[in-house]
Formats: structure tokens, sequence, C-alpha cells
């Protein structure tokens, strides 16, 4: 656990916030920030406080969890709006389900002339306790998004409109995809909190991530 490098994470994520800025709204000098980053010393408890309500975290937070252990691997934290698309979907239930409900979009795609097909995914969360803690299984949906002179026979046609994301850059996850990936929610949820953003799932896909071996992540917000 490191307070300095933890204030700097959230530092980071407060729309890469510089030390300066940082310094002016607490009062101090940057030097002062300095220091708190290096773990030379720690502030007082008021302004670990004002650091907290800065923040929308907690002392704990602070002081006790290692809130950027896997900064190295995120980039390019930032807000955006998704253009409208249309898309096709594909679940798959089994205790490995990504890799066929991918292969479902990239096959259908195939079928119809493109080769390099954009392809999202997302958990899906509709199943009983009894698939989950007995079978082992888990649920993932695949979504091909549609090219504009593109509809393909026999499968229903969903549409989005356009709608603000937070979005978060994952670079190679073959390392350990299993840590890596969730903790890139994590970290896109401790941004949006961070910048008081708040997630919606009405009428959106709420959360998705794209293929391949970088990938970006995005939460629907308001």
């Amino acid at each position: 656990m490191s307070f300095g490098k933890n204030l700097q994470h959230l530092r980071r994520l407060n729309f890469a916030m510089t030390q300066e800025a940082l310094a002016e709204k607490l009062n101090i000098s940057r030097q002062t920030v300095s220091k708190w980053e290096l773990d030379e010393c720690k502030p007082e408890i008021e302004k670990a406080i004002e650091i907290c309500n800065l923040f929308n975290c907690s002392l704990d937070n602070l002081f006790r969890e290692e809130l950027g252990c896997y900064d190295d691997a995120y980039s390019n934290l930032r807000v955006e709006t998704v253009p409208a698309f249309r898309y096709i979907k594909y679940t798959v239930i089994s205790t490995d389900p990504e890799s066929d409900a991918i292969n479902r979009m990239f096959s259908i795609a195939r079928d119809n002339g493109v080769e390099n097909p954009q392809v999202i995914g997302w958990d899906f969360p509709n199943l009983s306790q009894e698939q989950i803690n007995v079978f082992n299984m888990h649920g993932y949906t695949a979504a091909w998004i549609l090219p504009n002179d593109i509809t393909p026979n026999d499968c229903e046609i969903c549409e989005q409109a356009a709608h603000k994301y937070a979005a978060i850059h994952i670079g190679k996850t073959d390392g350990n995809p299993f840590v890596i990936i969730p903790n890139g929610y994590k970290t896109l949820m401790e941004y949006m909190k961070v910048n008081g953003l708040k997630q919606v799932h009405k009428d959106v896909i709420p959360c998705f991530e794209t293929d391949g071996e970088s990938m970006d992540i995005y939460i629907a917000c308001e």
C-alpha cells in the first residue's frame, strides 16, 4: 500500500489533474504534493479529508488500498460519444463462452463478405445460481456492429442511438487477462466516481469491450 501512489492515481483519474492544480485546490504548495506522492510525508487528517472529498473516496481507499496497482496496463481514460449503430448479437452460456460467441459473429460477418468485422462483447448476467455455482458456467454476448450497407438475413437487427460513454484503453491482455480486464473495469468505475459520472442502463448497452489483443472498455454514463 502506498498513499503516494494512490494520490497520484486519483489525481490522474481526475481528467489528468496536475500537481499544481491539486496544490491550488488544497491551498498548499506543489512541492508538498510532490513529497506526498513520493511518500516522503503524509497529510494531516484535515487535508486527508479534503482529498477524500475532492476525489469522492474514503480514507480507507486513500491509505489502505492499492488503487493504481495496474496503471501501466491502461491509458487514454476519456469520455466520448459513441455514434449510433446497428448490430446483431449472439449469447453463449458455458464454461468458456467468450470465444464461441465471438467466433459466431466472425462467421456471420465472413458469410456477408466482411473479413475484419467490428466486434464487441459483454458479460451476460441472467444465469441461475445453479448454473454458476454447480456447473461453473457464465454467459457472454458478442455483437457485430454492422456496416451501413449490410443487413444479414435471418438475424434480429438491434439499434442504439448515439450515447455518451466513459472509456479506457487496455494494452495487450495476453499476460493475465483475468486480472487486467476486471481491473480495467474497476479503474474505469473509479474514474467515473472521481469525476461525478453516473452509469446508466436504460435503452443502451450499459458496458462493453472491444475484441482483440488490446481493447477498449466502455461504460455508458449520463
